[in-house]
This record gives C-alpha cells, sequence and structure tokens, in this order.
C-alpha cells in the first residue's frame, strides 16, 4: 500500500491563523519499509504522522494512499489501513491488556462488533510479538508506562493493517526493550510487507535498523529522504544535530561523545 503526499503543508490554527509547521513536502512511503522520522524537537514530527495518517488536516496539498484521497476516506476505511500509535497517556476506565488490544479488531468485526475465532487468535499473538501474553488479564491502571506502550503496539499489531505509525514507539522503554521493540518493527514491515513509520529519538537504532530515514529540518525547512548510509555520507545527520559535544562516526553513524 503506497502512501504519499504532494505539496503537503502541515501545521495548526491558532485563532483562525494557520500556522506552518513544515511545508512543500512530496513524500513516499513504499510498501514492506521501516521508515525512521528523526529531527529536532518542535520540528513537526508528530504534526506530519497526525497528518499522514488523517487524524488531522493538512494546511495545503493533499495525501494519497493508493490513487484515494486520504480526506475522502471514512473513518471506517481509515481504520483499514491505518494503526497509529501515539505517544499520550491512554485514558480508559477499567479495562485489561486484552480488552484494549481487542479494540485493535474492531475494524474487522461485523456491526456488532463481536470477536470471532480468528479475532482472538490475533489479539493472542499480538500479546505474544510484545510479552505481554502473562498480564493479558491485568488493569492498565496496574501496567509500568514501558508495559503500557508495549500494549498500544499489540493493539496496533492487532489491528492488522498495512501502515502502521507510531510516535516515539521506544519512549519509557529500557534499552533492551527499545532495541527489542525496534528489531519487532523491522521484521514486521520485513516478513509481513507492511510499512512502519515511526518518530523517534534514538538515532543509533534508527540508523542500524531503519530502510531510510526522513531528516526533518527545523523551522518549515522541509524533509531530506535518504538511507542511512546516504545521510551519513552527505554528513545531513551532523548538520541538523550539530553540537561540540558529540558527533557522529563517518562510517557508522554511530555517535561519538566527546
Amino acid at each position: 500500500m503506497m502512501i504519499h503526499s504532494t505539496t503537503l503543508s502541515i501545521g495548526y490554527l491558532h485563532k483562525a491563523k494557520p500556522i506552518v509547521v513544515q511545508k512543500d513536502l512530496n513524500l513516499e512511503l513504499a510498501e514492506a519499509e521501516m521508515l525512521a522520522l528523526i529531527g529536532p524537537n518542535g520540528c513537526g514530527k508528530s504534526t506530519l504522522l497526525r497528518t499522514l495518517s488523517g487524524l488531522q488536516a493538512p494546511l495545503k496539498g493533499s495525501v494519497l494512499v493508493g490513487d484515494k484521497e486520504l480526506g475522502k476516506l471514512s473513518m471506517q476505511e481509515k481504520a483499514a489501513l491505518f494503526a497509529l500509535v501515539l505517544t499520550e497517556p491512554v485514558q480508559i476506565g477499567y479495562c485489561t491488556v486484552n480488552q484494549l488490544v481487542s479494540m485493535g479488531r474492531y475494524p474487522h468485526t461485523g456491526r456488532f462488533g463481536r470477536l470471532n475465532r480468528e479475532d482472538h487468535r490475533m489479539v493472542d499473538k499480538a500479546l505474544e510479538r510484545v510479552h505481554l501474553s502473562d498480564l493479558a488479564q491485568r488493569p492498565l491502571t496496574e501496567l509500568s508506562d514501558g508495559e503500557r506502550q508495549r500494549a498500544m503496539v499489540a493493539k496496533a499489531l492487532a489491528q492488522d493493517t498495512p501502515l502502521i505509525f507510531l510516535d516515539e514507539p521506544t519512549a519509557h522503554l529500557d534499552l533492551s526493550n527499545k532495541v527489542e521493540l525496534m528489531v519487532l518493527l523491522k521484521d514486521l514491515a520485513r516478513d509481513t510487507g507492511k510499512t512502519v513509520l515511526l518518530s523517534t529519538h534514538e538515532l543509533e537504532l534508527a540508523l542500524h535498523l531503519s530502510d531510510r530515514i526522513w531528516l526533518m529540518k527545523p523551522q518549515a525547512g522541509g524533509i531530506e529522504a535518504g538511507t542511512p548510509s546516504e545521510l551519513i555520507a552527505q554528513q545531513s545527520l551532523q548538520h541538523i544535530f550539530k553540537n561540540d559535544l558529540f558527533g557522529f562516526e563517518p562510517e557508522t553513524g554511530r555517535v561519538l561523545i566527546f
């Protein structure tokens, strides 16, 4: 499922006045790839994810999913195409991990929202992939931040959409779980043909595991796209994240502390 934008401007309205965060973005996402969206704080990463998933309207331009304009799709159609994991904490009353992950199956159920055997199998599989099977019946209120984040990823996996967008999915996770989750997302794109787009501040993990990178520049400077090796060779990362305290190893992109 290909998604691309044409002369896309993103931002928000403040007192009915448009505030442009990024403009004239011509972007393309291919099938079976994991793409990392990186850039300084405040450059518009979350806004772009919300816009590409149809959660937020563009200020200008268009987003196409296949040959369909995103803005003309119904909520049901969007739910069948996109799974979106945001950084905001989940605010649901009494809800177990299993119940939360089961919500990901609702775009595939009938009008009464009943889960069949296949739906339950997909939920169990998603829980297993993020190592939450033993906590399936635990209330969300009793989870750590990291466990709750993994539960949200499991919900996205259970939704079984061709496009999965994640905003800082490794937030609140320890190093072991950060690596494990990033590897899981990489394998998901490679093995199932899904397109995974994630924003992250984990530069080294992004450079090692992403197929491509969107490097978002500050002050509406646009996005530079390329493979990790291309962006390293062009010193694009060094330019955007320039700092006297650290740099990037030219051959590998490894962060070096001076």
